[in-house]
């Protein structure tokens, strides 16, 4: 369409004064020519949201409980990085149902395959797909889901804002949806590990009113075999075995408990973070409050820090015999201003228990009648045994994601060396393939 041309007297203006100068006579015009160029709509676009995770390493995930199949894209992870179905498949097997009977039964194997951005065993820097194909479908355990909603689930509120929402499993809202978290954060495990040393870990700490006391479990020698050792992840045989006491017994009542998960990362680098919204602790509280059925978090000492007083609370610095500053306690979390201080990171993540249980409820349906619901299927009594390698997989994405900026920011010219450290300092143990 062509542009259209509009003449109107622009400012009443009139005839050239005869009395100006030919330059100036030239210059005054009795009218304005606008062009106007035809109104196109354009539609609104905007980013899909809530599915991506991540800065520079940057995770997607997709997919359903009861659909095709779930998985992630890894956006951002370094080339030449050897990688394969086996260095994430260690970490789903402990996220995935059936393992004993304090998970679901649900039966599947969660077998991961990678379909780009691997290449003769290492990463290639483009793009990694990872796919787990779901198996074990039972559609006709939700059938009843479709007309009333869940109590305490995603079921009414996905209605609320979508207006629509996939019935089968509960769609986005599954915990099937960590999958692609597990799968994204055993690689960022991988990277942490080889470049600075850096171990996260985590295991169940309370089940209901079983609660681990504090400093039963040694976080500077705790290791992953001994969190295995049980079916419930507690590396404390004698608080284990009540834990899974609790938990059946509210399994065989068709009802859940709720649990704690402790995180710690040893070997944190020192630096990461950025004041003033994008501190350290916000971040990890971001990444862990966004796994399903979390509900609480703390650093350090947490809420309890509230009853202390100052004297009580700080954490007095000193020289170590390798002439590096340290704290004499661990309040703080490994983590001050926002950014890491070298300690070991603690964190704490609340569950509640898992809402649908087989136990018949009040609710209404979606045409807004009341009735009852029996809800049927596989359900976890207790998610946190579960939990685990998903808080660990959040906690590895935060800090990958984290040494990237500080490398980018901070690193990428000399470092003052009387006051910082290299990022790998102590673990030169990193060996990028050679293609």
């Amino acid at each position: 369409m062509a542009s259209s041309i509009i003449c109107k007297p622009f400012l009443r203006a009139t005839k050239p004064n005869s009395s100006l100068s030919p330059d100036l006579q030239r210059l005054h015009f009795p009218s304005l020519r606008i062009s106007i160029k035809p109104i196109t709509h354009k539609k609104l676009q905007i980013q899909a949201a809530g599915s991506t995770f991540g800065n520079y390493f940057r995770v997607t995930t997709f997919g359903e409980s009861n659909g095709g199949g779930v998985g992630c894209i890894v956006d951002g992870c370094p080339p030449r990085i050897p990688l394969s179905e086996a260095d994430l498949q260690g970490d789903l097997d402990r996220r995935r149902p059936g393992q004993s009977r304090v998970t679901t039964p649900r039966k599947e194997t969660d077998t991961c395959r990678i379909y780009s951005g691997v290449s003769e065993g290492v990463t290639t820097g483009t793009p990694i797909h990872v796919l787990v194909p779901n198996t074990d479908h039972r559609e006709q355990d939700y059938k009843e889901m479709s007309i009333a909603y869940r109590p305490s689930h995603a079921d009414a509120t996905y209605d609320m804002k979508y207006g629509v929402r996939a019935v089968q499993g509960g769609g986005r809202s599954s915990a099937k949806e960590t999958i692609g978290r597990v799968a994204s954060g055993a690689i960022a495990k991988k990277i942490l590990k080889q470049f600075s040393g850096t171990e996260v870990l985590a295991y169940v700490s309370q089940v209901q009113q079983v609660l681990l006391p504090d400093g039963s479990v040694d976080h500077d020698t705790v290791t992953l075999d001994q969190i295995e050792s049980n079916i419930v992840r507690c590396p404390n045989p004698e608080y284990a075995e009540k834990m899974i006491a609790a938990i059946d017994a509210v399994r065989i009542r068709g009802d859940s408990v709720g649990g704690v998960v402790t995180c710690i990362v040893r070997n944190a680098p020192r630096g990461l973070g950025s004041p003033v919204f994008d501190k350290l602790e916000a971040e990890l509280a971001k990444a862990v409050m966004s796994v399903p059925a979390s509900k609480g978090f703390e650093l350090g000492s947490g809420f309890s820090g509230a009853f202390l007083t100052g004297s009580e609370h700080n954490d007095e610095f000193y020289t170590d015999e390798h002439g590096r500053i340290r704290t004499r306690t661990n309040r703080s979390g490994g983590i001050q201003g926002g950014i890491s201080n070298g300690e070991i990171i603690n964190m704490r993540v609340a569950f509640k228990p898992t809402p649908a249980i087989s136990r018949k409820q009040h609710t209404v349906t979606r045409e807004k009648k009341e009735r009852e619901l029996l809800v049927h299927g596989r359900h976890d009594p207790c998610v946190a045994p579960r939990a685990v390698p998903v808080v660990e997989a959040m906690v590895a994405l935060v800090l990958v994601d984290q040494l990237m900026a500080q490398y980018a920011q901070c690193n990428l010219f000399p470092i003052n060396a009387e006051l910082q450290e290299p990022l790998s300092l102590g673990f030169p143990n990193f060996e990028p393939a050679m293609i």
